[in-house]
């Protein structure tokens, strides 16, 4: 049975603080099947979002000024680095929980490696629910 693509969390100069808060590299990553993306980071963030509500998925570029979790209004950036970013789509939103409290997941900003990678198997998957496109 072929396993299913996991995409590390991607770190940066915090690494060991966010580690000893339980949001290191250990506990966190990107995991895509068939059917879902399960997001992690440790304690602080959960999601699991259908194949078919990711919408699209790009390159975020420049750089965030915050490292952590953070978000408001179904925006989430999911980052233990200011590089390798990627926005991933959500429509209809999901599911995430922070902190164990349950929020609504419209928009993920997530720093993975290779940011490239996770783009194509989001994208190019196998999943005919891309139809969004301009």
């Amino acid at each position: 049975m072929a396993s299913s693509p996991t995409f590390p969390i991607r770190y940066g100069l915090f690494r060991p603080l966010l580690t000893v808060l339980g949001a290191g590299p250990r506990f966190s990553g990107v995991d895509v099947d068939r059917d879902h993306m399960r997001v992690r980071m440790g304690w602080s963030f959960r999601a699991e979002v259908a194949r078919g509500s990711i919408i699209g998925a790009t390159r975020r570029s420049g750089l965030v000024a915050s490292i952590g979790v953070h978000g408001w209004n179904g925006k989430w950036l999911v980052n233990g680095a200011a590089r390798g970013l990627v926005t991933v789509s959500i429509d209809p939103p999901a599911r995430a929980y922070v902190g164990g409290v349950p929020v609504r997941l419209r928009t993920l900003i997530v720093s993975v490696q290779p940011p490239e990678a996770l783009i194509a198997v989001l994208t190019d998957g196998g999943v005919d629910h891309h139809r969004h496109h301009d």
